[in-house]
């Protein structure tokens, strides 16, 4: 299917349990968490005439964190665009395969982009707050969707879930500018938990952070997987050992006219992936061997 770039009359996207979750491999059954929110049946990713990632098929489950792990231009950020349509943005992008989220096509001819963007909120590689204040950086969301009853304790549960309302609530109306790193990204998580969203994708959310920061971000997740589930594209294997519940490893198929495909070679519980990989590309990576 080519990724739409019109919205098309919005549908209603829940958050049930979904049916149907045998019909699609899942890792080793002693998985606690709870029923698949996404269900990713022979996704292929194109751009163009370059096909970027090719055949990918898993589930992931709500409140866990998951882990893309690989090498560089293997596709983990082509494919976590693919949770929220990012990718519609791209005039040359086509998606092809099925996503279904709690038991819905999100790429359905009724869904309209806009509305998935709502329930799966996105955190991105480096902070990008809007020039506003810190107040109004939180609170763009709920006005934008006319959410503004209780705007305040809005703004404030979101930076407490943030683990930021302490360092800031003494100075809400200075601009989001004056944060530090660190701290702006966490913002723009609090911007993103200030509409409620269902899921949270980060892709490499602590790339361009300190240590201290980045501990800062690991930890937060940990809170925040008990309400959400949640995404993560990271190059550091140490920090997907730390936070994921689970954990994919992408690599990359070059074929005889030399183009790079991304491929998923092993989804797993992350202990599995970095102790007992069963793929001998995932323990090659996770050991160093290459990439």
């Amino acid at each position: 299917m080519e990724a739409s770039h019109v919205a098309a009359p919005a549908v209603r996207l829940g958050r049930m349990e979904s049916p149907g979750e045998d019909e699609i491999a899942t890792p080793s059954d002693s998985i606690t968490t709870g029923p698949p929110v996404f269900q990713v049946s022979d996704l292929s990713v194109t751009y163009g005439t370059h096909l970027a990632l090719a055949d990918v098929t898993m589930s992931i489950r709500s409140k866990a964190v998951t882990a893309f792990i690989g090498p560089s231009g293997c596709g983990k950020s082509t494919f976590i665009r693919c949770f929220n349509r990012m990718n519609d943005l791209i005039p040359t992008a086509q998606v092809g395969g099925t996503v279904l989220y709690h038991g819905e096509d999100l790429y359905g001819p009724k869904v309209d982009p806009v509305e998935v963007r709502k329930l799966i909120g996105m955190v991105f590689q480096k902070p990008n707050p809007f020039p506003k204040s810190i107040y109004d950086n939180v609170a763009f969301g709920p006005r934008v969707l006319r959410r503004k009853d209780g705007l305040d304790e809005r703004v404030e549960s979101a930076l407490r879930r943030a683990a930021l309302w302490d360092e800031v609530k003494d100075r809400l109306k200075t601009s989001a500018m004056s944060l530090s790193g660190g701290q702006q990204q966490r913002l723009c998580i609090a911007r993103c938990l200030a509409v409620e969203p269902d899921v949270i994708l980060m892709d490499e959310p602590a790339s361009a952070l300190d240590p201290i920061s980045t501990t800062a971000i690991e930890d937060l997740m940990h809170e925040l997987k008990t309400d959400y589930t949640i995404v993560i594209v990271t190059h550091n294997m140490q920090q997907a050992a730390r936070v994921a519940d689970m954990t994919a490893f992408f690599s990359v198929d070059v074929g005889e006219d030399g183009q790079r495909t991304g491929v998923l070679v092993e989804y797993d519980e992350t202990q599995t992936i970095f102790t007992t990989p069963a793929d001998p590309r995932t323990e090659g990576y996770v050991t160093g061997r290459f990439g």
